[in-house]
């Protein structure tokens, strides 16, 4: 997630962000990895349901698409495919250390 996020960065992370209203694009989360259940991501959201994703098809109601910072790097809905929202832990909104990065968090781009 480099240069919005660096390794040694703490987040605050709003578990409430989608009790009422889905994730939306752009969308910094924190996720289960659909891979290692006791691993968690940092990843945007940058698919929607219904949104049409080339070989991922259709994201299927429910469900999210998400990319590292880096597509080059991460791993990602390209290598897992579309994850169920309930997998989200929350939104990551809040960097808290190290001191000299604290504050909000910046809408993520993809390089």
């Amino acid at each position: 997630m480099v240069p919005t996020l660096l390794p040694d960065d703490h987040l605050l992370v709003d578990p409430e962000a989608y009790r009422t209203a889905g994730p939306q694009r752009g969308d910094l989360v924190v996720l289960q990895d659909p891979e290692v259940e006791a691993r968690r991501l940092v990843k945007r959201v940058d698919g929607l349901p219904g949104d049409f994703r080339g070989t991922a098809g259709t994201i299927p109601t429910g469900s999210v698409y998400v990319l590292g910072i880096d597509p080059s790097r991460s791993r990602d809905s390209r290598s897992f495919g579309p994850v169920p929202i309930g997998h989200i832990v929350g939104r990551a909104w809040f960097r808290y250390r190290p001191p000299e990065r604290r504050g909000p968090l910046p809408p993520a781009t993809v390089k």
